[in-house]
């Protein structure tokens, strides 16, 4: 149970534990301080001798090596001079002995030079052989390798020959096929206009106009038989017929309309009229066939907006205008639905179908890239092996010149392999 004081000024109770707690911590902490105090300057104190003692050691050490420096100078000169005096008596030792056996050694070496020029020659002549021999392997590797290649060439060309020669036939039987099929039109349609031009000679203007119209028409339906021509009745206002334009899906694609006439007089009052018949059926072209041309023209062409032609050029220029509209027309279809093409080509090359074609390709490529660096490493092995035999050759020749010169002297033959210094660059690699 804890003991209660009240002060007597403020009158506040509070324990007496409390008060002498705080007594006791704060009597800790001074002689806390002072304790650490004293250990930091101890420490300092002692760092401080330390360095000292360090210092000294350093400069004993120097001493110490200073005086072993000048002591191993003072030996080393002593035992330099020692062997230099042993050198120079055993050099006049052996000076003597050399005087007394240089005549001995010279004739032994004419001797000894005559069996090592045999010998070198041999060596020689062996390591011609060994080196055309080596010539004639690659040569022969060079030749195989050459000939590989060009068997697959051949090949390639062959089966490339192969594939255009069938295009070309296939190509070859479709325009024979189709120029027959003209020619057959072209002349059933030269009969055809023979025999109405005929008639027509025989009656009168209306009917000739009349049987022109009929040949046009049939014209234009044999010329195109998918697509649909019409004919505008008699007492209508309108031209003469109509040619709806499709394509090979049976699509109509535009219209075009023509006029046939057959006078010896252009009337400029048929363009306007066929203006209007343009803007009322709302057709996309429109052709007059007429005998006789406007001022200014000579051949078929464009005026006012209307397609002017002979009875001879109505074929060729219904083709190049039923052309344009079906281009036309494609042009403007491919713009239909154009996000949704978007989407779907999105789809397709983020499909696994796009993914694994695309992965096969990839295979394929580094199939070949593999290949190739397999024979290149290959290559550059035999390569570097040879290299080294023929480093190893070139270091025995040097060994072999250099104890010949030595025997017989620099001037005496030539054994170098190739020049000096192409020699001496060899080595060196």
């Amino acid at each position: 149970m804890s003991t209660e004081i009240k002060c007597p000024n403020c009158s506040h109770s509070f324990p007496i534990e409390e008060v002498m707690a705080e007594e006791y911590k704060k009597d800790l902490r001074e002689k806390m301080l002072s304790f650490t105090k004293q250990k930091e300057d101890e420490f300092k104190q002692k760092q401080l001798e330390f360095a000292q003692q360090q210092k000294q050691l350093e400069q004993s050490f120097e001493q110490k090596q200073q005086q072993q420096s000048q002591l191993f100078e003072q030996q080393l000169a002593a035992e330099k001079k020692q062997l230099q005096l042993s050198l120079e008596e055993n050099l006049r030792k052996t000076i003597a002995g050399d005087f007394e056996n240089k005549l001995q050694l010279l004739d032994n070496a004419n001797k000894e030079q005559e069996e090592k020029l045999k010998l070198a020659r041999s060596k020689e002549l062996e390591f011609l052989k060994r080196e055309q021999e080596i010539k004639t392997k690659e040569e022969e590797l060079e030749l195989q390798m050459q000939r590989k290649l060009q068997e697959q060439r051949a090949e390639l060309v062959e089966q490339i020959r192969k594939q255009e020669a069938e295009k070309s036939t296939i190509k070859d039987t479709e325009h024979q096929l189709r120029v027959k099929e003209l020619e057959k039109q072209l002349d059933d349609q030269k009969k055809l206009a023979e025999e109405m031009k005929r008639k027509a000679e025989q009656g009168s203007m209306q009917l000739q106009g009349e049987v022109q119209e009929l040949i046009l028409e049939e014209l234009l339906r044999n010329a195109f038989p998918f697509d649909l021509v019409t004919e505008v009745g008699k007492g209508v206002r309108g031209a003469d017929c109509v040619h709806h334009v499709r394509n090979q899906f049976g699509q109509e694609c535009g219209k075009i309309i023509y006029e046939s006439k057959r006078t010896k007089d252009f009337s400029m009052e048929w363009i306007e009229k066929l203006k209007k018949d343009m803007r009322s059926m709302g057709v996309d072209v429109a052709v007059i066939v007429t005998q006789a041309y406007p001022k200014g023209m000579d051949c078929f062409g464009e005026k006012d907006g209307v397609w002017i032609c002979s009875f001879d050029e109505v074929k060729a220029v219904s083709y190049i205008l039923r052309d344009g509209i079906i281009r036309l027309f494609t042009a403007s279809k491919s713009q239909e639905n154009r996000g949704d093409k978007m989407h779907m080509l999105y789809d397709y090359l983020t499909s696994n179908e796009f993914s694994e074609q695309w992965k096969a390709i990839r295979e394929g490529f580094m199939s070949m890239k593999l290949s190739i660096q397999k024979e290149r490493d290959s290559m550059e092995r035999l390569w570097k092996a040879r290299e080294k035999q023929l480093e190893k050759v070139l270091l025995n020749a040097a060994h072999i010149r250099g104890s010949i010169e030595g025997i017989a002297g620099t001037d005496s033959i030539r054994l170098n392999l190739t020049d000096e210094e192409e020699d001496d660059a060899l080595l060196l690699e």
